[in-house]
This record gives C-alpha cells, structure tokens and sequence, in this order.
C-alpha cells in the first residue's frame, strides 16, 4: 500500500502520508515513508486513503439472524425467552452457514477483520452446525473465535424466584424437556481446543460458558479448567441486568463477580460480557484479577439494561473491549456504530466532562482492548511491524472526512463503513473497491432470503410456543426491579 494516511497506533494518533505499508506473507514487514526505499511485488496505491487497524468485534450471535428486526421493547428476560425457542427451529447445517454469513459481510463492510461468535447450540448439540459456522468465517476470509455456548442448567432455571412464579405443572413440563449432556459438550470443545486453538488457526475456538448462572460450579470449574489446559481465551455474560444481580444474591448469597472471584473463576484473557451492573468492589476485584469487561452499548440500549459504568472501569485499570452483540437484538454487525455509541452514551455518566469517555477510548477498546481480551495482543490490534496484516482503507475523499480536522473522531462518530475501499485480513485482500472477493456477495444475500421465507413460519410458531411462559418471566422481572441491591451500585438507567 503506498500513499496513504493511517490510524494504526495503539493511541490512535493520525499518521499523515505519504506512508507505505509493507505487507509480507500474512504480516506487516513495515510502515514508512512513501520514497524511503523502491517498493517490491505488487504495489496498491493508496494516495487519498486512510489506513485504519482492523476492528475487533468482541461479542457477537451468530445464531441469531434470521430474528433480525422481529423484536423491540422488550427487557433482556423477555427477549431471550422469545430468540431461544422452547421447541429448537430445524435448522440445515447450509442454514447455519448462510445466517453466519450474512453477520460476517455486514462484518467485513464496517472495517471488522476479528470477530468473536458466541454461538448458541441449545438444547442439542449439532457438531455439523458448529462445522457450519467455521467454515463460513473460513470461506469469506474473516479472522474469528466461535465459542459454543455452555451450560447444564436451562436458561429458565438461571432466574430467582421461578419455584415461586411458575405454575407446577409448566415447570414438570420445562424441566421434562431433553437436552445437551454436559460431558459430551465438554469433550466437544475439547476437541474443537485441540484442533482449532486460535494462536495457530484464523478462525479458531474460544472457551464460552454462558453465564455463572446458567452452570452448576462443578461444571463451571470443569469449564475454567479445559481452558487453562488449552491456554484458551474465556467469554462469559455477567451482571447484564439488575435482576441478574438480584439472581447472584438468591442463588449465591453474593453478586455474580464476588462468586465468580470466590470460585478463582476471573483471570486475564477472561472476558465478562455485559458488565452493566456493578458496584466499586466488584470492579477493584476485576481489576486485580486481570479480567476483561466487553462492553456493547448499543444493545445494552435496546435492551433497556442500563450503561456500563466504563469510566470507573478504566480508572481501575481494567480492560475494555467492545462488541455488538447478536442480531437479534440490535439488528447490526456494525462495529463502526458501536464505537459511536461507545463515545457517546457514556458521556451522560458524569457531569464533569474531562471524565467522558471519547473517539479515543472507543477506539482504544475497539483494537488494542479487544486484541488483549482474546489473547492476541501481540498479534492484531495495530498496523505495526510484526503485527498480522488485518487492516482497512477508508476513502478520505468522503463526506465522513471532508474537511479533515480530527481523523479519528471522524471515523468514529460519522463514518458507517460506506467509504471502505479495501479490507486485507491474514495479508490477503478479502474486500476490494468495495466488492467481497471471496464470495458472491449478491447471490447469498438472496440464498439467505429465500431460507428466511422459508423459516419463517417455524420462527413464528415457536414465539406462540415461549408466550405461554411470558407472564411468569413478567413477574419475575417486575419483583426484581423491587429487590434491594448494593446501594452503592453504579447507577445504570436513568429510571434507577
């Protein structure tokens, strides 16, 4: 690449051009100034582009997609209830692919070169459904860790007070239902640990139990030990809602971070996803543990859960990623609107504005925050010599940037991925003057449509099926927003 600005440091500082990236093999042979040496192979010009670390999405749903747009206004508890269907859809392992895809384009067109899929598998695990999901990453060029979420205890098990608010016999039935056995799942992933680790594959395998509540501790700690042995990257869902933190008190007789600190559950390379509801103690206990928080604000919105208090977390030293979280609920693989809502929402914090959390911070946790979180801190992150070849080209000569004052807080708060020129994950071009090369983008999009006709009468069936559940999740939600937390709890929506 010759000629071009960049936005590649872990600062975010604006390097003018004329710059060369020198790419060889998979990584960066070096950056410098255009003329500074006689350029050697294939030379791309660049001149009018500006050069930017490839994004990293630190938490997305694949499985999600084909419930894109069906739901709004609705508390996590609810949506969830509806997107994970009692009865599962029958799904083809070619569905799988497509709806994986379509994630992975809108990915690639946003400037994402990483993505992190933490792919839900319940009741049954299908391994020709995970196969799916690789090969889609494997076949449009995307960097990726899918996970397989883990669990032993149903997700409708994972609330308090449901031995109080649910009928008896709806219960029989719930509990009756068949599901994955734990040991087999865990003997899958280690499998998956084995053959797909992610320092040594492009798209890899992540360590992915779902929730603290969602596990018994002895398959928690069979969990956190399969990882261990692996050296694997872990992502979990924790204190997402306030009556998450009120399930941590009934179950636990602590909230969700004082347990998971209790069972040595949090170490570095461990992502805690969500992280909406916290005091100052559980975020001194992240910090010390080395821990993760993976921040998606724009779902958090949708959802109603609240903002995460990502000030207090970085003053503490803890890490921040960023991730949009599935389509289902914010309709969108779009990292670029995420780092806006980032800078933007949490400014509604703190009234002192030197505390706000700005394009730089956003940008610091869509990179260098979520190479860190997953283990590959060395590795992307940054448009550095040594550093794997993931990067993109925006066009300078766009609406976003025309006039040029501040690169950055352009790309952050005004680009939407239509001004990419070019994309290279692994060394390779994977989007070029705007066109996917390793797919055809226009006939999936319609492959995609068509299953989607197809499914759609099974998707609508099961939202009858779960409705039947929804006045006992009601009251549980409704009995949480009364139940006593910490006082000291960050305040995380505006209704308290």
């Amino acid at each position: 690449m010759t000629g071009c600005s960049a936005l590649g440091g872990a600062d975010g500082r604006f390097e003018r051009g004329p710059l060369d990236i020198v790419v060889s093999g998979d990584r960066i042979a070096a950056v410098r100034r255009t003329g500074a040496q006689q350029p050697e192979g294939e030379v791309i010009p660049a001149k009018g582009r500006l050069a930017v670390a490839g994004l990293i999405n630190g938490h997305h749903h694949s499985h999600e997609h084909y419930h894109k747009g069906r739901h709004e206004n609705l508390p996590l508890e609810l949506w969830m209830n509806s997107v994970r269907p009692l009865d599962p859809i029958p799904l083809t392992a070619r569905q799988v692919y497509l709806r994986t895809l379509v994630g992975g384009i809108e990915a690639l067109r946003s400037g994402t070169t990483t993505i992190v899929d933490d792919l839900n598998v319940s009741p049954v695990l299908i391994p020709e459904h995970v196969e799916a999901a690789f090969k889609a990453y494997e076949d449009i060029g995307l960097r990726a860790l899918v996970g397989i979420t883990l669990f032993d205890r149903p997700f409708f098990r994972a609330m308090p007070f449901v031995d109080e608010e649910f009928p008896a016999d709806l219960l029989r039935e719930l509990d009756s239902r068949p599901r994955s056995d734990p040991q087999m799942i865990l003997d899958f992933s280690r499998h998956l640990a084995q053959t797909r680790h992610p320092r040594s594959n492009r798209v890899g395998y992540i360590a992915a139990p779902s929730a603290p509540q969602r596990c018994t501790e002895p398959f928690l700690e069979a969990v956190r030990a399969m990882a261990d042995d692996h050296d694997l990257p872990v992502i979990m869902h924790v204190q997402e809602t306030r009556l998450q933190v009120v399930t941590g008190r009934v179950m636990y007789g602590a909230t969700m971070v004082e347990y998971l600190d209790r069972v040595r559950f949090l170490k570095p390379k461990t992502s805690l996803i969500h992280c909406v509801w916290l005091n100052p103690r559980e975020i001194d206990i992240i910090a010390r543990s080395g821990a993760t928080v993976q921040h998606n604000p724009v779902s958090n919105l949708k959802l109603g859960s609240g903002v995460a208090p990502v000030r207090a977390l970085l003053d503490a030293g803890v890490n921040v990623s960023l991730g949009t979280d599935g389509c289902g609920s914010i309709e969108s693989a779009n990292m670029l609107k995420v780092m806006s809502a980032a800078a933007l929402v949490n400014k509604l914090r703190d009234d002192e504005p030197s505390r706000w959390i700005g394009a730089k911070e956003a940008w610091h946790a869509a990179t260098v925050g979520g190479a860190q979180a997953i283990g590959l801190g060395d590795v992307i992150g940054t448009i550095e010599p040594g550093r794997k070849a993931d990067f993109g080209l925006y066009r300078l000569d766009s609406i976003p940037f025309v006039p040029l004052n501040n690169p950055l807080g352009q790309l952050v708060y005004a680009e939407n991925g239509g001004d990419l020129d070019l994309v290279m994950i692994d060394g390779e071009i994977v989007l070029r003057d705007g066109r996917l090369t390793r797919i055809d983008e226009s006939a999936i999009l319609a492959e995609i449509a068509e299953e989607h006709r197809r499914l759609l009468p099974l998707i609508e069936d099961s939202e009858r099926k779960v409705s039947r559940i929804n006045d006992a999740y009601r009251r549980i939600y409704a009995r949480c927003l009364t139940e006593e937390i910490a006082p000291d709890t960050y305040r995380a929506r505006l209704g308290g």
